[in-house]
């Protein structure tokens, strides 16, 4: 399985089900496109990490910030407004039951919101440290997980050496055991510490090429809200300014964006905390507040980076993080790659605009190996880009977008446009384009393609519970390619992807949703006469039942229909059905997760994701297809949350085959077992 598929399977359950109460209710992100997408599948991991890091350390509702509110996406920017106007008119919160003097509050964001909230008494001094207070108040983490394989792969097995030495990717370097440590050092909101360490399966610990131990390793401090530095950020680091179009290292939910959290992106400069070993920074960056509304930011990065090269060339860049092959070990730490950037960003009430400029040179040339559809792909030593970006508000009327440009004078730009006439009513109208020539190593934005380049679009939509106990949520998207796309032999292309939901709510302990999803885009499609370029049609019906008989316990069912077709051509259908039980009660050590799924698709094509309960910091959505079953165990024990011990055994079995995967990682038999553990330690 890809790396970055088996990260996507990484973050967790807070307390074995916050988060999956996040998602359960905020169905709106079609999170099956993003899973899919693999290129971006590190930026879904580092967003789940983030929101898991939020709801371990939740915020004082009565000092939060709009900043801090717009970390959470199920919240909408009229909804933020209305918090913080009620904190300015009435004053701090008492207790929960204080939110429900904001207007426009209902069950279901109050019972997300208080996920990640809690009622402190406020402090006009937070902006004052304290060498003293930090050493006595702080508060530390370190976590460990690590992985024990029950099924020997293809490349951990023994081969004689003369077949070695002729093809020496067939085995590991070391040993199938993944392994992590990460510790995390904080003082109230304002002084972040952390290190972490990783050893990916595969990769050998403290010998051969890693005799200091693991393979990766990791590091940040940062500062935020100390007087006038409003972020400084030292070692591994992250970006993003704007809507994404220049840079932003950060999370972008792409094409499968809420319509709540359209109008912001970037964060300007953070911690980097991940695991991922591609997507950061590493320098230093400092956002400087010049006056009461306008920030100045700037930062600097030096890094080495894997790549395959040819002599002065760069064919291309490895993202993977691996480093278990010989092929691997060829590739790492190739090339150095500098980065420095600039952002100037006025934050009125009403008036929101910023300009951000970014240069970043390699030691040598990027030039991938010519094919027909990466004619455009980014080439060259240097690379700048500039853009600016804006945000306009007259509720309920909402304008926001960005316009970029690369130093060949290619555009690139995202607008969007919301009219919220009730809180929880929004109509949206997204309009991008994204010029063939346009190259921007660092952009990540909304868009069909994983690349911002080569696409123009609109997408339309809707999402209401204005009426009592019922949420609606549809949408359409009408994308145009320019030219040549992977797997697309022709110049120009087009497709349409939408998609209805409606769920029901009657009481606050169970809910049920169904929701339909259609998208038409163009691939290659070969037959026996020769090479086509045809419509490919995927259609989704997925239906859920929730039911929470009090907090540390619910039951879940779901079941899901895939239909994949090519136009005149095979009709692949897939099938699954599922359900997740969760048992636990307050103040009781111990809590359980039991889940499984039954699956029977025609071919990949027709492949399903069905969510599973993973470890702290691990959601699991992994792929099935063929036909079988899928089994997973859960088990947490809490001793006053200074010690928390995690275990997850899992066990896929298959009925239509006897070998599992494809090369160094072929399993022979059609069962595949998976265990692990993790402890994390607070003081």
């Amino acid at each position: 399985m890809n790396k970055m598929l088996k990260r996507i399977i990484f973050a967790c359950l807070l307390n074995n089900c916050v988060l999956i109460s996040l998602f359960a209710q905020t169905e709106w992100m079609d999170l099956e496109d993003f899973v899919a997408n693999e290129e971006k599948l590190v930026y879904w991991q580092e967003h789940w990490e983030d929101l898991s890091e939020l709801s371990e350390n939740p915020i004082n509702i009565n000092m939060a910030t709009k900043e801090q509110l717009e970390q959470l996406p199920f919240l909408s920017d009229r909804m933020i407004e209305n918090i913080l106007y009620s904190l300015y008119k009435y004053g701090p919160m008492m207790s929960e039951g204080s939110l429900w003097r904001v207007e426009g509050m209902d069950y279901r964001t109050l019972d997300l919101l208080k996920k990640f909230i809690y009622i402190g008494e406020y402090e006009d001094e937070r902006d004052r440290l304290y060498l003293r207070s930090i050493l006595k108040y702080n508060k530390q983490e370190l976590l460990t997980r690590v992985d024990i394989p029950l099924n020997m792969k293809s490349g951990y097995a023994d081969y004689p050496s003369d077949m070695l030495d002729k093809s020496p990717n067939k085995k590991y370097y070391g040993s199938p055991f993944y392994h992590n440590v990460r510790y995390r050092f904080r003082y109230r909101e304002q002084v972040f510490f952390g290190l972490t360490a990783e050893k990916d399966a595969g990769e050998p610990f403290f010998r051969l090429y890693n005799r200091k131990g693991y393979d990766f390793y990791s590091a940040f401090f940062f500062l935020k809200n100390v007087r006038r530095i409003k972020a400084l950020a030292v070692g591994h680091y992250k970006v993003g300014f704007g809507y994404g179009l220049v840079i932003n290292t950060g999370f972008s939910f792409g094409s499968a964006a809420t319509f709540y959290d359209v109008h912001r992106y970037g964060t300007g400069i953070n911690k980097y905390t991940s695991v991922g070993e591609s997507n950061y920074l590493q320098g230093i960056g400092v956002t400087y507040q010049l006056k009461k509304r306008w920030n100045l930011s700037a930062w600097y990065s030096f890094r080495q980076q894997d790549a395959d090269i040819n002599g002065l060339l760069i064919n291309s860049l490895k993202t993977d993080g691996y480093h278990r092959l010989k092929k691997d070990l060829e590739k790492k730490n190739t090339v150095n790659n500098h980065l420095t950037g600039i952002n100037l960003s006025y934050d009125g009430k009403y008036v929101e605009y910023g300009f951000t400029a970014v240069y970043n040179v390699f030691n040598k040339v990027l030039s991938p190996d010519y094919r027909p559809y990466n004619r455009y792909y980014p080439r060259g030593r240097d690379f700048f880009n500039a853009g600016v970006y804006y945000k306009f508000l007259r509720y309920p009327w909402i304008f926001s977008g960005e316009t970029a440009v690369d130093k060949r004078g290619a555009v690139a730009t995202l607008n969007t446009l919301s009219y919220s006439p009730f809180v929880h009513t929004t109509w949206v109208l997204i309009n991008r384009y994204y010029d063939k020539r346009y190259q921007a190593l660092y952009a990540n934005s909304f868009g069909e393609n994983s690349r911002v380049q080569n696409e123009a679009g609109i997408r339309i939509g809707l999402e209401t519970d204005k009426i009592r106990k019922i949420k609606i949520f549809c949408y359409g998207d009408f994308f145009y390619f320019p030219y040549r796309k992977y797997q697309v032999d022709k110049e120009e292309t087009s497709g349409i992807a939408g998609g209805f939901q409606l769920s029901y709510s009657p009481k606050e302990a169970w809910s049920v949703w169904i929701k339909y999803s259609y998208k038409h885009k163009a691939k290659n499609y070969t037959a026996s006469t020769g090479r086509y370029v045809l419509p490919e049609i995927r259609q989704r019906l997925h239906g859920q039942f929730v039911y929470k008989w009090n907090e540390g316990s619910l039951l879940k069912a779901t079941a899901e229909y895939v239909r994949a077709s090519r136009w005149r051509q095979s009709v692949s259908r897939g099938l699954a059905l599922g359900g997740t039980l969760k048992g636990g009660w307050e103040n009781f050590p111990l809590q359980a997760v039991l889940s499984g799924s039954w699956f029977q698709t025609d071919d990949f094509s027709s492949r399903i994701y069905m969510y599973e309960p993973g470890l702290l910091y691990a959601f699991s959505m992994p792929a099935f297809y063929g036909k079988g079953t899928r089994a997973a165990f859960n088990l947490r024990y809490a001793f006053k949350e200074r010690l928390v011990f995690q275990a997850k055994w899992g066990w896929t079995h298959y009925t239509d085959r006897d070998k599992i995967g494809t090369g160094t990682e072929e399993i022979q038999g059609n069962n595949r077992y998976d265990l692990q553990f993790q402890m994390k330690v607070k003081w």
